[in-house]
């Protein structure tokens, strides 16, 4: 492992700062630190609000992110009255957390790291403790004593297993100052806690000795094959495209059984160490032992779930051992549960978190796209870790009860508690058609900021690319997915939801909104025309709507769909025949789809917007220039003309539709099926009858 220690860059920085930079060199290190994990510390010196000089323990704070992490991120806490619990035998984890609310230096600052007294009892000025991939392999072993006593001689001490809480703190401390030779200590099946006189001094001791074990680890493994692959892979063995067509096709199946309780997004890898190891014969016996560390656990359960199929190209034998292994897991989960429970806590979700399938890859399931790639990130180190273990020996992990008390550990629960309430549409995958510009731009916008996933697909890709774009700023990569989309073209829909199930596991709402408006006298209309209104306004309609249909059903799990018609549905207007009649198709074809599905929970219900002229592509020069010659008005009188013929005498814009679709697709109208809305200011005439 490299040293990335700068002096040249540290030694312009504060004592504060050098705590930050020590920090995310830690934190920008994959196989250090998990996603929140891994604490850092730094004792000062500093006055309080009275302005008397104290000693301070600056510390990580509970969950922040050490390669992004800012001053704010170390909480201070008062050092002398820390210290003070060092003569305590004992202390629960409610009454430590009560206490070091109390020693809070600024009292509106994050809560500290749970590990804050383990920092405070180390009499060293700069503590950084990680969960190094290389550690673990060597602790998660059946004789972990003896592997670190051959790699790093007394230049260690050992803990054994505890959770984080007073007792490890005080163990840790004692071992520490019981044995002033050693530069470190390790935390059987936890991590590697050191420490130095400076923020240098202590990292660089950690990136020295986790070096060593990445040393131990490699000499050890020489000549090892480590995950032999299975024979009978070899001979159906998928190439990367073949892998994600089935991996999307098999995704809603997955998505449907692991949301029963909760709605959970999924994420697909299919990497080289991935594959490695599903395709190997170790897997079963590995993947049955238990996490490596709590934190582990608590992203991904205590185990993943392996399924093995002969043939990974016969998908409905794959997706009936699916539904068998999900339901088995499930039933043993809960029995698990019941058998070392203290009764204290309900139940959690008992779907697993990581799905193994031989020959095609890895599911991960998150209640969110970034959860779900965490979950994905932390199981690729669990593999790592997997594979240096059984290099130097034989993999082992927690017990069972030991599993139970972390994945159960009430400080956690209280933790997730705190967790903002979430919006409107969390949990959930929209494409929107149309989306680049006016109506489909707002939609997928305002889903979006009501916490869906969304599909941002148009025919036009730049303009799809920047509202993607948009998504992406505000809430982050994962939350979009861009596709060039021509509805009217079957092999393009199918490729779009592809790359929706393939990215996101499945779907929950379509808002078909894509279409098209030539104007002329029917009889002047081009066939052309007319049979281009036709296969956007009509028949796109129904090709996206029919792919929607068939994950929705294979999901189970209801969904909805919501098209965007037009006022003309029910008030057709002059010189835009071909308009109107293909948008009364697509109202039609909403009305079956409602009637076809409503055993499935899927329900379809349509918008009628009139003159949306802001930033809508329907209203190009040529249309506004056709209906001014159709009113007898001029040009420039077009938007006034239609604000004014309104009963509320106003424009409608983008946004008001956007309002409505999020109504009709959200759970506010669960009970509403085969429905129209009109959303044009009131146009009389086209009132729904």
């Amino acid at each position: 492992m490299r040293n990335l220690w700068s002096e040249k860059d540290a030694s312009r920085l504060s004592w504060l700062d050098q705590l930050v930079y020590q920090s995310r060199l830690i934190g920008a290190e994959p196989s250090l630190v998990l996603w929140g994990g891994g604490n850092t510390s730094l004792k000062t010196t500093e006055r309080d609000f009275r302005g008397i000089e104290c000693r301070v323990l600056r510390v990580k704070g509970s969950g922040t992110d050490m390669k992004s992490i800012q001053r704010q991120g170390f909480p201070g806490v008062l050092l002398e009255h820390v210290l003070a619990l060092f003569e305590r035998e004992d202390m629960s984890d409610a009454a430590m957390v009560e206490y070091l609310n109390h020693c809070l230096v600024e009292t509106n600052a994050p809560r500290p790291s749970i590990e804050t007294l383990l920092h405070a009892f180390i009499p060293q000025t700069s503590i950084v403790h990680s969960h190094a991939d290389a550690i673990l392999s060597m602790t998660n072993t059946t004789r972990p004593t003896a592997l670190l006593s051959d790699a790093f001689g007394s230049s260690v001490a050992v803990v054994q297993y505890r959770r984080p809480g007073f007792l490890l703190s005080k163990e840790v401390a004692l071992s520490a100052l019981n044995n002033p030779q050693a530069r470190g200590v390790v935390l059987l099946n936890h991590g590697l806690v050191t420490w130095g006189d400076t923020p240098r001094a202590a990292y660089e001791s950690h990136i020295e000795l986790v070096s060593q074990a990445e040393d131990f680890i490699e000499q050890s493994g020489k000549g090892k094959r480590i995950f032999a692959q299975i024979p009978y892979i070899k001979g159906v063995e998928l190439d990367s495209l073949q892998r994600h067509r089935a991996a999307a096709s098999i995704a809603p199946a997955i998505r449907g059984l692991v949301s029963k309780r909760q709605g959970a997004l999924l994420r697909f890898e299919d990497g080289d160490d991935v594959l490695e190891f599903v395709n190997s014969s170790e897997a079963e016996g590995l993947t049955a032992l238990g996490a490596a560390t709590p934190d582990h656990l608590l992203n991904t359960k205590q185990k993943p779930l392996l399924i093995d199929v002969k043939d990974p190209r016969e998908l409905d034998v794959v997706k009936e051992k699916l539904r068998n292994g999900i339901a088995e897991y499930a039933d043993s989960y809960e029995k698990w549960f019941a058998l070392h429970t203290d009764g204290q806590h309900p139940m959690l979700d008992p779907f697993p978190r990581v799905i193994l399938l031989r020959g095609v890859g890895m599911w991960t399931t998150g209640r969110d796209a970034r959860a779900a790639g965490i979950t994905a990130d932390i199981y690729r180190h669990t593999i790592g870790i997997l594979s240096g273990s059984q290099a130097l020996d034989r993999y082992a992990s927690l017990s069972a009860q030991e599993a139970y008390d972390s994945e159960y550990w009430p400080l956690e629960l209280y933790k997730q508690s705190l967790a903002p309430p979430e919006k409107e549409l969390s949990r959930r995958v929209v494409l929107v058609t149309g989306a680049a510009s006016g109506i489909g731009r707002a939609i997928a916008l305002r889903f979006a900021q009501e916490g869906a996933h969304v599909v941002v697909t148009d025919v036009q890709l730049s303009g799809a690319k920047k509202v993607a774009q948009e998504i992406a700023e505000q809430h982050g990569e994962g939350r979009v997915l861009c596709c060039k989309l021509d509805v009217s073209n079957e092999k393009a829909v199918k490729a779009a939801f592809e790359a929706t199930r393939l990215a996101f596991g499945g779907l929950d709402i379509l808002v078909s909104n894509a279409g098209i408006a030539r104007t002329s006298p029917l009889d002047k209309l081009s066939l052309s025309d007319w049979q281009a209104s036709l296969a956007v306004n009509a028949t796109g309609h129904f090709l996206v709507a029919k792919e929607a249909v068939g994950i929705l059903k294979e999901q189970g799990l209801g969904g909805s769909l919501v098209f965007i018609a037009t006022k003309n549905v029910p008030a057709p207007g002059q010189d835009i025949g071909a308009y109107s009649a293909s948008k009364a198709a697509e109202a039609q074809l909403a009305r079956v789809l409602a009637i076809e599905n409503g055993p499935y929970r899927i329900r379809s219900n349509m918008i009628n917007p009139d003159a949306i002229f802001k930033d809508s592509k329907l209203w190009s020069p040529r249309i506004r220039e056709e209906r001014a010659q159709a009113h007898g008005i001029a040009v420039e009188q077009v938007e006034d003309f239609y604000r004014q013929r309104t009963l509320l005498k106003t424009s409608v814009t983008a946004e008001d539709v956007a309002e409505a679709a999020l109504y009709l697709a959200g759970d506010r109208a669960l009970k509403t099926t085969g429905a129209m809305l009109p959303v044009d200011g009131g146009v009389r005439e086209a009132f729904p009858r």
